[in-house]
């Protein structure tokens, strides 16, 4: 479940969510011919959501997955990914089921599957694809890079799918709540509050059981965590995605100690002068105070390298202005952003030497 990265240089794109235009023009931008060739010898590495939401998810995931067999490519899977193997209809993601959801369609129009034959090839192409990628100076992930869940996931099977793989440690983790007495704590707190839970104008209150068997849940999951990162009880109930939450995201990087750098993607980072608000993304922003090139953490360590291009459908619709969103690369070891547009931006720098830390 977690594989080598490749020698050599490389350029890192973050997620894609189905727009399919973006991506072709962000790999000419980088130097990358029709067939994923580069003429410095440089690769290609996705950092997984290749799908949902955004016009042509089939699209994508083809190109992505001739780069990936035809050895020119290297990708981890994305929370959306997991989604589609579990078997999970989320938002944005009726691309795949073609069933008409209506809450997709928001989307319309967007390509759709030629049915089960392709399913089935979608579905084994995100079977094969890692957790996360490394090599000595560098490591690749979705959401986090945690120790912990890292070791966990070395020593497990996946001998039957990454989704009843994570059922399965979801099971597990259920099952701890389950004897401690959290589970039957938050069903007795969501009762009253059952027919409520999706209506964004309720009062719902804080629900600190639910919190916790949230919290812990995600924590109990290594799929989870490098899927989906770390959470904890969030100061206030939000409404997000249909639903109240008790939870929210936490800046993991900021307890990242470790030497080698990290990129991931998945946090919807923004330049400015975006909003988060803008994009109706529920929780606290993450990148609030940073600025939208700078690498993260205490130590400097991390990259975040998705600039919200799942929010693009928004500008389709009018809701936010032309060009909120981005479809970056973070080049590697240059440490340089480009952008599908052509443009390139510096990050900064991170200095691993201990007066430079001092420093900070």
């Amino acid at each position: 479940m977690l594989a080598p990265l490749p020698a050599g240089p490389l350029d890192i794109v973050g997620d894609i969510h189905g727009e399919h235009d973006a991506l072709c023009a962000l790999l000419a931008a980088l130097g990358y011919d029709e067939a994923g060739m580069h003429p410095q010898g440089r690769r290609l590495v996705f950092v997984g959501d290749l799908c949902d939401r955004g016009p042509d998810s089939p699209g994508v995931v083809r190109r992505v997955r001739e780069l990936v067999r035809a050895g020119r490519a290297h990708a981890v899977l994305g929370n959306h990914e997991l989604n589609l193997l579990r078997g999970e209809r989320k938002q944005g993601s009726d691309w795949f089921w073609n069933e008409g959801a209506h809450r997709d369609e928001r989307f319309r129009p967007y390509a759709t599957l030629g049915g089960e034959a392709e399913r089935a090839e979608v579905l084994a192409f995100f079977e094969e694809l890692p957790l996360g990628l490394e090599r000595d100076d560098l490591r690749v992930a979705h959401a986090a890079w945690h120790a912990p869940s890292v070791a966990r996931l070395k020593a497990l099977s996946n001998g039957d799918g990454l989704g009843a793989l994570f059922e399965r440690l979801d099971d597990e983790a259920g099952a701890l709540l389950l004897g401690e007495g959290w589970r039957a704590a938050a069903r007795a707190e969501k009762a009253p509050w059952r027919h409520h839970l999706g209506d964004p104008t309720a009062p719902v209150p804080m629900l600190e059981a639910v919190a916790h068997c949230d919290e812990a849940r995600q924590h109990l999951n290594p799929l989870r965590v490098l899927t989906l990162g770390l959470e904890r009880r969030a100061e206030a109930p939000f409404f997000h995605n249909g639903q109240w939450r008790f939870t929210e995201r936490v800046r993991w990087w900021q307890d990242y100690a470790e030497d080698t750098p990290v990129v991931v993607g998945h946090f919807w980072r923004h330049f400015p002068p975006l909003q988060r608000a803008h994009l109706g993304r529920g929780g606290p922003d993450l990148f609030s105070d940073v600025p939208h090139h700078a690498w993260l953490g205490p130590r400097g360590k991390v990259f975040c390298v998705d600039y919200a291009v799942g929010g693009r459908w928004l500008e389709r619709r009018g809701e936010v202005p032309a060009g909120y969103t981005r479809l970056a690369a973070l080049r590697w070891p240059e440490r340089t952003l480009v952008l599908e547009d052509g443009s390139t931006l510096a990050t900064t720098a991170f200095d691993s030497s201990p007066c430079a830390e001092a420093a900070q």
